[in-house]
């Protein structure tokens, strides 16, 4: 079971630089774009297994120090966007960390079998009607 996003926060740190995205005239004073940084092999919340599974599944994501990086820069608030980053950190998380259901395989029902060998069989009698009469 993963954690709440906001669990990992004394674990995470946070970078605020401008954004490239809306704000109008403040864009060039603000500091709206929040970075994520988070190190899943020193997380103290996750089991050793979990970190194995995220740090394989995550690879492309991670940097060369091992670190999960996620940017929000789609809000004009530094706030929104802080939650955005943190929203989206879960969803890695939550779809990295889950397991798909086994496919248990079926065989068709006897009644289905004989249904179709008898479609087969009336098929091919028509065919076999259509031929030349002798």
């Amino acid at each position: 079971m993963l954690p709440a996003a906001e669990a990992f926060l004394p674990e995470i740190q946070f970078q605020t630089s401008r954004s490239s995205g809306p704000g109008g005239q403040n864009v060039n004073k603000v500091e709206s774009r929040v970075e994520l940084r988070w190190k899943p092999a020193d997380s103290q919340l996750l089991s050793e297994e979990q970190k194995q599974i995220l740090l394989t599944k995550l690879a492309s994501k991670l940097t060369t120090e091992g670190e999960l990086l996620v940017v929000a820069q789609e809000d004009r608030s530094q706030l929104r966007n802080k939650e955005t980053a943190l929203l989206k950190l879960h969803q890695l998380l939550t779809k990295a960390l889950h397991k798909p259901k086994a496919r248990k395989p079926t065989k068709p029902s006897k009644g289905a079998v004989r249904q179709r060998l008898e479609s087969k069989k009336k098929h091919s009698e028509k065919k076999a009607n259509r031929g030349r009469v002798e």
